[in-house]
């Protein structure tokens, strides 16, 4: 299914159009899913996604294969050890991602090579689910932002809402009815170009990751039809200070609300 110009092998495109034949029937009967905007995706482009749930992944690379384009993820490391799941992100050319070192390096040079042959690289900013307690973005790391400027790849927001009612919070299980619906809408592309031509200091690194986390936060509230927080969740910082920061926030927006 392979288009729009991408240079995918026919083994390739094999792999995914197998997976794609169990991956999308199963979705399909959990979940109604709606794609917005999505043709701003092109060949050679960096998707950033905020994380929500486990099935993120899935949901997110379905909405890039109906464009014709094969999905690529910089994945953490440990899922390519694990039984069947490692077998499958390695037979899809999912690139496995090494926290510092040159593993670090080694996973964003495989990124630009992907990009350079007019493939799509998914990258997940924050590294992780999200700690935030109502399910916004939080702040995140830099990699996304490296690999753009490294690249100077397009990077485009896709955002999604929903499916975390199928399987999130915790416990951890599979909430069947009734049927879920999720939306995954695509924003236009992110202007960093003030950021490419000079050398890549952490300050630009920050710069570009704060655009990047901006725009994926106001694609969000888009889709939620609710206000974002005012700053971002911070997974080093004080939960207690946080919740107590965030709950004074909302009380403000409800007295407003009341006037």
């Amino acid at each position: 299914m392979a288009r729009k110009g991408s240079n995918e092998t026919l083994a390739a495109r094999i792999t995914f159009g197998t997976a794609a034949a169990f991956v999308r029937p199963a979705l399909a009967l959990l979940l109604r899913r709606t794609w917005v905007g999505m043709g701003s995706i092109k060949p050679g482009s960096i998707i950033v996604a905020n994380h929500i749930s486990e099935l993120d992944p899935l949901i997110i690379a379905e909405s890039v294969y109906v464009q014709g384009l094969l999905p690529r993820f910089l994945a953490k490391s440990p899922l390519f050890k694990i039984p069947l799941v490692g077998r499958v992100l390695k037979a899809t050319g999912q690139i496995p991602v090494e926290r510092g070192g040159p593993g670090a390096k080694l996973s964003l040079e495989a990124a630009a090579e992907v990009i350079g042959r007019g493939g799509v690289i998914i990258i997940y900013p924050e590294g992780t689910l999200t700690q935030d307690p109502d399910k916004w973005p939080m702040q995140a790391r830099t990699g996304a932002a490296r690999l753009a400027l490294k690249t100077n790849a397009p990077v485009v927001p896709v955002v999604h809402w929903g499916d975390q009612e199928l399987l999130g919070g915790k416990p951890r299980r599979l909430k069947l009815f009734p049927r879920k619906a999720t939306v995954v809408m695509a924003g236009t592309e992110i202007d960093l170009d003030d950021l490419r031509s000079g050398p890549m200091t952490r300050s630009v690194l920050d710069e570009a990751t704060t655009r990047i986390m901006k725009h994926m936060t106001y694609l969000v509230s888009d889709l939620r039809g609710e206000e974002p927080p005012e700053a971002p969740w911070n997974p080093t910082a004080d939960n207690d200070e946080q919740l107590k920061q965030r709950e004074e926030e909302k009380r403000r927006r409800r007295e407003q609300e009341d006037w």
